[in-house]
């Protein structure tokens, strides 16, 4: 027990090539036996059959026919058989009588005497026979032929055989070649088995099976733990590797990454025709920032991970923060106004205008924009942003104008979520696309039976011709300021309406018109 102990608690190495020895040994050892019972049935044959053609040599002689009339046929068979054995090398020739009497022996004393083994089969059947019998003198390998008088009659029968030790001396003659090759079958074994051991330990980086195990199950709970989303591909782009996370955030995740049910936006990242650091992609519903990183093993080039992190409530955040922001400026924008009016007011009545000052609080107290986007935009909160976006491009220089044809009965929009962001997103990339130059804003918002009919349009410089699809992409801007947080607006803004069923499009007319639909 001890010994397997010591055996188990080895190190790989030392295991790998223990293993590997006792399979060359009993190769080797099976072999040799194999070869060894081969070789030994292969010299019994043969010595069977020399055997048996003494034998048949013998019965043929016509002395020995001749013999089996005479008075005495012992005189002439023994000195026969005994030259017969001496020229052939045999260790015994037998002749004996139909009876089973010996005529010939190599021990003289038992001439007369019966076989000690049964020859009938020879005699009643008048057939050959081979095989291994023990007698007087020991076991042999022996061939036995009938003797035929001149009538063909079976009158006796002759018995050559060769002593066991005398096959095995000979099997053990030809050991030494087969011990030799075993030898180097064995040295060679072992040397293969040691490289392969030391390969083994340079793959394995020297550590020990409980070892890899261990760093598989730290580098599963570390993979599996993490919040952001790991994906792995090979050099063939196939997913080799993902995490829960990346799953969640994927969905479905298939084999093959021209399989996978994704954008081409987001095949175009996974498979590096979009390089670059903190890609955005637009997946379903949520925001995606996206990493591509080479990996290399030992200086040569294995695939790429790519991160994915879930910038979805953080978009959603910053575009409330943008909402609040625009809100805060129209506030200001407002209250700035109203100090402006409060002073010319205190300036009148200093001056004893009453009459102006009255006058002029009246007109002041009366907007004309607001009452007239009322009553065309019933929606409160749509008109509310509308009134903000108002405030904002009058704060950067531009002026937005509400279109004649623009027509939002209260109550058609249900939840106006996708409203405001459609609306707003195209409003305030109209306002950046004047970038703080005088200019103006027309906004048509109309409902009717197929949604909300969209058009914005900014007297800009435009887009270029080029780039009128790519405006669409999420990550595409043409703000060379805060790149990184840029370029979501026009693709949340497509992604919206495409949602509900709708369209977005954009044309140059004097400037940027975008024309949407969301039903």
């Amino acid at each position: 027990m001890k010994r397997v102990r010591r055996v188990t608690n080895a190190s790989l190495g030392t295991q790998l090539f223990v293993l590997q020895m006792v399979i060359v040994l009993l190769a080797v050892g099976g072999t040799a036996v194999v070869w060894a019972g081969h070789t030994r049935t292969q010299l019994n044959s043969r010595y069977q059959q020399r055997a048996l053609a003494i034998a048949q040599s013998v019965a043929g002689m016509p002395q020995v026919r001749e013999a089996f009339n005479a008075k005495n046929p012992e005189k002439v068979l023994q000195p026969l058989a005994v030259s017969v054995q001496q020229a052939t090398g045999a260790d015994y020739v037998v002749i004996a009588n139909r009876d089973q009497t010996r005529y010939a022996h190599p021990n003289a004393t038992l001439i007369g005497r019966k076989l000690s083994t049964d020859g009938s089969g020879v005699i009643e059947t008048g057939r050959t026979w081979v095989g291994t019998e023990t007698g007087t003198i020991g076991t042999t390998v022996r061939g036995k032929a009938p003797v035929f008088d001149e009538y063909g009659t079976v009158i006796g029968l002759t018995s050559v055989g060769v002593l066991e030790a005398t096959v095995s001396e000979q099997l053990f003659d030809t050991l030494p070649p087969l011990l030799w090759t075993a030898l180097a079958v064995l040295f060679a074994g072992s040397a293969a088995a040691a490289l392969i051991t030391a390969r083994v330990r340079r793959q394995t980086f020297g550590l020990e099976p409980r070892e890899i195990a261990a760093l598989l199950e730290q580098r599963e709970g570390v993979l599996h733990g993490v919040k952001e989303g790991v994906l792995a591909l090979d050099l063939t782009g196939r997913v080799t590797l993902v995490n829960d996370a990346a799953r969640e955030l994927l969905g479905e995740v298939g084999e093959d990454l021209t399989a996978m049910p994704v954008s081409d936006r987001m095949r175009d990242v996974l498979g590096g025709a979009d390089p670059g650091e903190d890609r955005i992609v637009l997946h379903g519903d949520r925001v995606l920032v996206l990493n591509r990183t080479p990996v290399s093993v030992r200086g040569q080039h294995r695939g790429w991970v790519v991160t994915l992190r879930d910038r979805t409530e953080l978009v959603r955040l910053a575009r409330d923060l943008d909402d609040a922001s625009s809100a805060t400026e129209a506030l200001r924008a407002q209250a700035h106004e109203f100090a402006n009016r409060m002073h010319t007011v205190v300036g009148l009545l200093d001056l004893g205008e009453q009459e102006a000052a009255i006058s002029f609080i009246t007109r002041s107290t009366r907007s004309t924009y607001a009452i007239g986007m009322r009553e065309r935009v019933q929606d409160p909160t749509l008109a509310a942003l509308l009134l903000a976006k108002s405030a904002e491009a009058a704060e950067r220089g531009a002026t937005l104008e509400l279109a004649e044809d623009s027509d939002v009965p209260e109550g058609v929009l249900g939840d106006p979520q996708d409203a405001v962001l459609v609306v707003g997103n195209l409003v305030a990339n109209a306002i950046d696309a004047l970038d703080g130059a005088p200019g103006t804003i027309e906004v048509s918002v109309r409902a009717d039976a197929d949604g909300l009919h969209v058009r914005v349009g900014d007297s800009g410089p435009g887009i270029t011709p080029g780039l009128v699809e790519e405006v669409f992409r999420e990550g595409f801007t043409t703000k060379a300021a805060r790149a990184g947080q840029r370029g979501l607006g026009l693709a949340l803004t497509r992604q919206a309406c495409l949602r509900r069923g709708g369209w977005v499009n954009v044309r140059n007319e004097g400037g940027a018109v975008f024309t949407a639909l969301l039903p």
